[in-house]
């Protein structure tokens, strides 16, 4: 018990944390959606939904790859090489991927459809190329249970972001959907600079074994990581392209802004993943470890269904944190909770098979969630507009729950039968 207290404790600070800086962030949501119009913030809402896409493909699936092999490593040194060839890894790929949206940021945008503002496209760029440089230098301070500097770095982006805008819009009075960007570039800038002392002891030095090594390890996670964020945010690209052109970025403005209600199950969901992936993939004793995830997947599901029956009590205050513009999806409220709190299912069971070492089995269990989601989408909203978007959505987290039941099971037997 004495282990899920632990992890609880973490879970509370991050949790404290990231309410505070998610509040501060999305006190952005009230704002923005009544200084803009839906077509814009659908601008937002679109480009927003490919920023995950593009970090999961660039940072590679290192992340889990580091708290694993962190915790196997025999002494400090063998985890400041580890750090340093991973770092090195993403910061190159962060390079990588800035100067070709220096170079192709211009056809790239007409491919978006944002042709007369390539200036979009750019400024997105940055901001995912600072923030997979960032990444590895923030999942160190997790491995090290560096809590307090963890939460004043993220405190202080939200902060900038925040303030940034509201100069923006309301000091300035500007108006389209790029200063929202700008904003993020600056608070991006922000994280970096404050991370660097913390990494300074450790010098960008890719080690070949080192890199093969945890490559075997994380790259299926990359495919599956890139499979799963496609899952969740291509119902955004399918209500751009097969809604009718005239309405679909008003309709996807209200539909990025309904899924902003439902952001209390993901800040639940995120603050237990931070806790909870570096205490189950690097910190845990082998022996116990299926004793203590069951019953972790317990006490996750009793606060994930408190949180659900608190906001649908609560419901017709929350639908006022959005513009009245905006106010139209909120009847998909109780649909959006209840995939978001099948996502946190998906990443408890997703603990066995990255502790096992079998990381493979996330290619399945993602690459079934994008399946059903595309077919979905395809189906839905055509006919059903960003509604049927919100069901294929949660028909994409539930497929992706059911394969994952399955997978483990199968684990569950396998351990069993070697009496481990």
């Amino acid at each position: 018990m004495s282990a899920i207290r632990t992890l609880a404790g973490d879970t509370i600070v991050y949790g404290l944390s990231t309410i505070l800086t998610r509040m501060l962030n999305y006190l952005m949501v009230p704002y923005l959606t009544r200084v803009m119009a839906t077509g814009e913030y659908g601008v937002v809402t679109d480009l927003y939904s490919l920023i995950p896409f593009a970090l999961v493909l660039l940072t590679m699936g290192l992340e889990s790859g580091y708290f694993r092999f962190a915790g196997k490593a025999e002494n400090e040194e063998e985890k400041r090489k580890l750090f340093a060839t991973l770092w090195g890894t993403t910061l190159l790929a962060a390079a990588a991927f800035g100067i070709l949206a220096a170079l192709f940021g211009r056809p790239a945008a007409e491919v978006l459809g944002y042709g007369d503002t390539p200036s979009l496209v750019w400024l997105t760029g940055v901001i995912v190329a600072l923030d997979v440089a960032a990444a590895m230098p923030f999942a160190r301070l997790r491995e090290q249970r560096r809590r307090m500097r963890y939460v004043g770095v993220r405190l202080a982006s939200v902060v900038v972001n925040l303030a940034l805008c509201l100069v923006f819009y309301s000091v300035q009075q500007r108006t389209g959907a790029q200063w929202v960007l700008v904003a993020n570039v600056a608070a991006s800038a922000v994280s970096m600079l404050l991370l660097v002392p913390t990494v300074r002891i450790a010098i960008p030095r890719i080690d070949r074994p080192t890199l093969q090594r945890v490559m075997v390890y994380s790259l299926p996670l990359l495919v599956s990581g890139v499979a799963g964020t496609a899952g969740e945010f291509i119902d955004r690209q399918m209500i751009k392209w097969l809604m009718p052109p005239d309405v679909a970025m008003g309709a996807l403005g209200v539909y990025g802004a309904t899924t902003k209600l439902a952001v209390i199950m993901i800040l639940f969901t995120q603050m237990y993943r931070l806790a909870a992936e570096p205490f189950f993939l690097a910190r845990f004793a082998k022996g116990d470890f299926a004793r203590q995830s069951a019953l972790a997947m317990r006490l996750y599901i009793v606060v994930a269904a408190l949180i659900f029956a608190a906001v649908m009590l609560a419901r017709p205050l929350v639908v006022q944190i959005v513009g009245e513009e905006f106010r139209g999806g909120s009847r998909l409220l109780p649909v959006l909770l209840a995939a978001n709190a099948l996502a946190g299912v998906v990443l408890n069971l997703s603990f066995w098979y990255k502790r096992a070492e079998r990381t493979w089995m996330a290619i399945a269990v993602t690459g079934t969630g994008m399946a059903v989601a595309v077919a979905l989408n395809v189906a839905l909203v055509p006919r059903m507009g960003y509604e049927g978007a919100a069901w294929a959505r949660l028909a994409c987290e539930a497929a992706m729950v059911a394969v994952s039941v399955s997978l483990v099971t199968k684990l569950k037997r396998q351990y069993a039968d070697k009496g481990d």
